[in-house]
């Protein structure tokens, strides 16, 4: 049971994101915002689909424990892509409030740096199947403080310019965290907290419709 409905919430998941990836990016004309959430949209499917896919391959035949390496790898480029995700919307950002702030972008990039170099680090032992938990925490650091950056900035400004569209980014980015945490910390020990993982996937499903309902609405 568990493998069927958790293959066709992925398959869903996947589809939708994408999909509506695509229509912002062919949909958006010269409209530079919704571009870029499409952009987004697309690298945040196709990352999670490196995932998400051997995993449900994973649990439709013989188990989970049986194709380590490839979840690891999955994981992996998954753990990438996320990262990306949080430096393009900070670009959605920047250009929906018309913001430029260099040390600001440079503070983005260089957590984004950190935490992608740290995933590269042999550490990780990704293709492990005893992957340390220290290197867990280790490469979330900073991707944890730049998602702290990314719901400050769009908790202060959509409140400053009462931007409703925009006005709950901020709690769809804290949900997003506050769902992913746990699961780092803990899965491996109680791996029904893996479960979190599932409100956490509709928190970003929320933030990508945020774009695409601009889309619709700024036509």
């Amino acid at each position: 049971m568990q493998a069927i409905m958790e293959t066709l919430f992925d398959i869903v998941y996947l589809i939708t994101v994408i999909t509506m990836g695509i229509l912002m990016i062919r949909g958006a004309g010269d409209r530079k915002q919704i571009k870029l959430f499409g952009i987004m949209a697309v690298v945040l499917g196709c990352g999670d689909a490196f995932h998400l896919v051997p995993r449900a391959y994973a649990l439709c035949t013989d188990g989970l424990a049986a194709h380590t390496a490839s979840l690891g790898m999955g994981k992996f480029i998954t753990s990438v892509t996320m990262t990306v995700f949080y430096v393009i919307l900070y670009h959605i950002w920047k250009r929906r409030y018309k913001t430029e702030n260099q040390g600001l972008t440079y503070t983005i990039y260089g957590l984004a740096a950190i935490r992608i170099v740290l995933c590269f680090m042999p550490g990780n032992a990704w293709t492990s199947a005893d992957a340390p938990l220290s290197w867990g925490i280790y490469r979330n650091i900073p991707f944890a403080i730049l998602g702290l950056l990314m719901i400050i900035l769009f908790y202060q400004k959509a409140k400053e310019t009462k931007d409703k569209r925009f006005g709950l980014m901020w709690l769809a980015i804290t949900l997003s965290f506050g769902f992913y945490i746990p699961v780092v910390l803990w899965a491996d020990a109680y791996p029904l907290v893996g479960m979190l993982m599932i409100p956490k996937t509709c928190a970003y499903v929320w933030i990508v419709s945020m774009g695409y309902r601009e889309m619709r609405l700024s036509k």
